[in-house]
């Protein structure tokens, strides 16, 4: 019985405290989402109206509904806070009101009260539209007033904060209407105000915006691009209206990025989806590929963070009736150090003077490293021993200056390594060449290849014949090295030479002559094509080499056109006995001018000689009174050593007589002799036929004049002895040139001893006969042609007349 009466307490207890409870107001509060914990709510013992100890010696606590815990209690105080934060869209998402429920427990006496926590909205959330663009393929001719609904914007805010209105860009095509549905939510439709025509606008791009009501205002755009085409009832859509992937840059070809997943209602053709880009940046269809039927996206390029940290991909589902609809998809790139520091070349002077001052600046650069942090730091140097260095002006900036004097001549182009390094680990460098061109100044004149030049040429050379050639050279380069040459004035007056501008070649202008000049000296001029030119000078001297032009010059015996003198020679000369001395000269030099001589003919061989060298004269054995004739006629010839010699002859006319005090001359004419001749052509042959035929009559018309005056009386001078003298006849023929081997034009005279006189009387007579010219042979060789022609004076009874032209020598 006892137990059965406890139960029954218990039960009505029980019952009591629901009713209790049950009939009892709850406690009601309101917070707004976002307050921050420790946010004061109420304080439930004020509004219970109990003491503040009855909350702690009953052991207050809040019981919750749900298992998340945003309120604490304070049961000293009785103040209930926020425990964290609260986001009502999370928590009620559109319900309203967004209400908290949870109970207030006491023991001791028990006690339950309800409490209920309203959560505010705040205008936190902007509208969202499900896509950035809404494509719509509206067919043309569709009749007006047609309505097309248009997705509607999401705003997890609700009531005031939620979106109040939609508007559309301005058009004449369509106008936007918002529809309420029943449970108070507003969508836009278009509605078709004027006809559509493909052929004239295939394409229309509307911009639709949503605001809500909230302070301050929030507005969401989208774009709605209608095509107008030809009715497909059902559009594909996705599972999600955005995707959302992350990716290491450098993937490997083939990743898989995402998945986009749509479906179609329809059946048929019009269920079957392919997928596609929408409207993309042209980089995209290279970094990743889209499998039309999975709708699987992968990699295919490589996807560079430090190129984009992020894509949008708009991929496009249509079944197979055209329609289509659209989702995103967001891939974000995570970086890795993989960029190594670039240089830039931002201006560069290809070519710098090498007169340019040190600190010139050559070029101007940037270092950038894309990557970022330590790995983006860098520093930059130049490389290697060059005249160059880098001066930092801006941030990453630097310049390329000239660090010592350039020259040219030295060095004409420089590669200047720049190298740039960063900070990462490991550290990664790069290196930027560029090319540096010394310019040329004019700073070095031309420079000869010899101190001074000696040509030689040969005389009697060809006008206009090259003799040889001066050179310089000028370090400088193009038109500061280009050398011209150029003969300077001196005060000897004009040179025969000509000097090529161009080349420095030395041409003779005319015919030199060894004789009449043997060196000439010239100053030659190399000036280079600079501004100011620069120029050198040197001695060119010009030697004239001898040539065997010239014939040995008989001084003496002196040929002319005179016939020639005679020698005397007493029949008692003995061997040795000096008869004359042939002397010759030879314009020539060296060897060429060295004489032999050499007796060519003479009456009696054997009775003279010449020196080889001397040229003397001399008996080679006594003279023989019956056998050696009176009159010995000898020819010498004299030879250069040149090659090849030249020669002349002297043709000598000796008497034998018995002594000087007797006049006894003996005239017998010698017939003539032939001269040996290298060759002989036929005017030789008529020119010895000619001269023998005037030997033949000189000698008889000198026969018969002699027997003549024999008839008149005896002698009564006595000729004691008859020489001929050679005179130089200067007047001579001009074109005939000096000692070319003929014998000269002479005069003959006669030397005549009167027996009674006290003195030698030698009296000049005229000729006999005219002399005649000798005749030079096809070969060069002389040929004699003057004959001696000679009359004994009758003497007369009465004592001899000394006549105007007779001289006197005591």
């Amino acid at each position: 019985m006892a137990a059965r009466c406890r139960r029954r307490q218990v039960v009505c207890l029980c019952v009591g405290l629901w009713v209790c409870v049950a009939g009892a107001e709850p406690l009601r509060y309101s917070v707004a989402e976002e307050k921050k914990s420790g946010w004061l709510v109420a304080n439930v013992a004020k509004d219970l109206q109990v003491p503040a100890g009855r909350l702690s010696a009953g052991g207050a606590r809040l019981v919750w509904k749900g298992a998340d815990r945003y309120l604490e209690l304070d049961r000293r105080s009785g103040d209930v806070r926020v425990k964290e934060k609260m986001d009502r869209e999370g928590l009620c998402g559109q319900r309203e009101p967004c209400l908290l429920q949870l109970e207030l427990v006491l023991e001791n006496p028990l006690e339950l009260h309800r409490v209920e926590v309203q959560v505010e909205d705040v205008n936190d959330n902007s509208p969202q539209f499900p896509a950035a663009e809404f494509l719509l393929k509206i067919p043309e001719q569709i009749p007006v007033n047609t309505r097309f609904p248009l997705e509607e914007a999401q705003d997890p805010d609700v009531g005031a904060n939620g979106i109040q209105s939609y508007a559309i860009s301005s058009n004449e095509h369509f106008r936007l209407e918002v529809q309420t549905r029943a449970d108070g939510g507003k969508y836009p439709e278009l509605v078709l105000q004027k006809a559509l025509d493909r052929e004239a606008q295939a394409q229309l791009v509307l911009i639709l915006s949503a605001a809500d009501g909230g302070v301050p205002q929030r507005t969401g755009t989208a774009q709605v691009r209608v095509d107008v085409l030809d009715v497909n009832d059902n559009l594909p859509q996705f599972s999600q209206a955005v995707y959302r992937a992350q990716l290491l840059e450098n993937s490997a070809r083939g990743t898989l990025v995402a998945k986009v997943e749509a479906s179609d209602p329809d059946e048929g053709s019009n269920a079957e989806i392919t997928y596609s880009y929408g409207q993309v940046p042209a980089r995209v269809p290279e970094l990743f590929q889209l499998h039309p039927t999975s709708g699987e996206l992968s990699v295919l390029g490589l996807v560079d963070f430090e190129e984009r940290s992020s894509y949008e991909l708009n991929i496009q589902a249509t079944d197979g009736g055209g329609l289509s609809a659209l989702c995103k998809v967001v891939v974000e790139i995570q970086d890795t150090n993989d960029n190594a520091p670039e240089v830039t070349v931002t201006s560069v002077s290809s070519t710098i003077a090498e007169d340019s001052a040190p600190g010139t600046a050559v070029a101007l650069i940037s270092v950038r490293d894309r990557d970022s942090g330590e790995n983006g730091r860098t520093s930059c140097s130049i490389e290697g021993q060059v005249p160059f260095a880098l001066k930092r002006s801006l941030e990453n900036y630097y310049q390329v200056v000239t660090q010592e004097p350039l020259d040219r001549e030295k060095v004409s182009e420089y590669k200047v390594s720049i190298a740039a390094r960063d900070w990462g680990a490991p550290r990664l460098s790069s290196v930027r060449e560029i090319r540096v061109r010394v310019s040329d100044v004019n700073d070095n004149p031309p420079v000869f290849a010899e101190a001074s030049y000696v040509l030689r040429v040969q005389e009697n050379n060809v006008p206009g014949l090259l003799i040889g050639r001066v050179q310089a050279a000028d370090v400088d380069a193009e038109q500061n090295g280009q050398v011209r040459y150029s003969a300077v004035a001196g005060a000897g007056g004009e040179l025969p030479f000509s000097i090529n501008a161009e080349s420095g070649q030395v041409y003779a202008l005319r015919s030199l002559d060894y004789e009449e000049r043997r060196e000439f000296e010239v100053r030659v001029r190399a000036s280079d094509g600079g501004s100011p030119p620069l120029s050198a000078e040197v001695t060119v001297r010009v030697a004239v080499l001898d040539a065997n032009d010239n014939a040995p010059f008989l001084l003496c015996p002196l040929q002319n056109s005179s016939s020639p003198g005679a020698e005397l020679v007493p029949r008692w000369a003995g061997a040795g006995y000096l008869v004359t001395k042939v002397v010759a000269v030879d314009e020539d030099a060296g060897q060429n001018s060295w004489l032999s001589y050499q007796l060519l003919t003479a009456t009696e061989p054997g009775l003279f000689a010449v020196g080889v060298q001397s040229g003397e004269v001399r008996t080679r054995r006594p003279v023989a009174s019956p056998p050696d004739a009176v009159k010995q006629k000898l020819v010498v010839v004299v030879r250069d050593n040149g090659k090849p010699a030249r020669s002349s002859s002297a043709t000598l006319q000796v008497l034998l007589v018995d002594g000087f005090s007797e006049a006894h001359v003996q005239l017998v004419a010698a017939p003539p002799e032939q001269e040996p001749q290298d060759s002989l052509t036929l005017w030789l042959v008529i020119a010895l036929s000619f001269i023998s035929f005037l030997l033949v009559v000189s000698v008889v018309s000198a026969v018969g004049m002699r027997l003549c005056k024999a008839r008149r009386g005896p002698e009564r001078y006595v000729a004691a002895s008859r020489k001929m003298w050679c005179a130089p006849q200067l007047g001579g023929n001009p074109a005939e040139p000096r000692g070319a081997g003929t014998l000269p034009e002479s005069s003959c005279s006669e030397v005549c001893l009167s027996a009674g006189s006290g003195a030698s009387e030698f009296k000049f007579l005229r000729p006999l006969f005219p002399p005649v010219a000798a005749e030079r042979s096809a070969a060069g060789g002389p040929v004699l042609g003057s004959q001696l022609s000679s009359r004994v004076k009758s003497a007369e009874e009465s004592p001899p007349e000394v006549s105007a032209d007779v001289f006197h020598f005591h």
